[in-house]
Formats: C-alpha cells, structure tokens, sequence
C-alpha cells in the first residue's frame, strides 16, 4: 500500500477503498517508507552488520581462549594434590 501511493497511480482515498485501510494510515506508512527506504539500500547496514559480526567473533574467541585457560588451571591443580 506504501509502494501504491509512493507510485502516486491512486489517491490514498483509492487505496484506502481498494484495501479497507483509513486513508490516514496509507500516509503514514508513505513517509515511513519515503524516510527508511534509501537505508535499506545503503552501505551504511552492510558495514553495522559486519562490525557486530566482528564484535561477536571476538567475544567468542576471547571464551575460547578463557574455557582453555581455566582447563590449563584444573589440570594443575588436580596436579597438586596429596603426594
């Protein structure tokens, strides 16, 4: 419905017939469509996503490297035990 009043072909009262949706709503989802639109598109979502998957990758690296550190630790002192 955003898309059809974007495309201006119909008045949002047609749409709004067409669709049984208050013409209001129509234009209100027209600017939110207008407004997030070329952000969908852009650059910008690709670099958030493949910083945060950067971030995650590093997170789990670091309880990797934290879960051999307290094995290492175990095994030493299982290794102190009573002789």
């Amino acid at each position: 419905m955003a898309i059809a009043a974007i495309k201006g072909e119909l008045s949002n009262s047609e749409i709004s017939g067409k669709f049984s949706v208050h013409p209001t709503q129509i234009g209100h989802w027209k600017n939110y469509a207008l407004k997030k639109l070329p952000g969908i598109f852009s650059d910008k979502r690709r670099k958030e996503n493949f910083d945060n998957q950067r971030i995650t990758d590093d997170l789990y690296k670091a309880i990797g490297q934290k879960d051999m550190e307290l094995e290492w630790l175990k095994k030493k002192i299982d290794g102190l035990g009573p002789s």
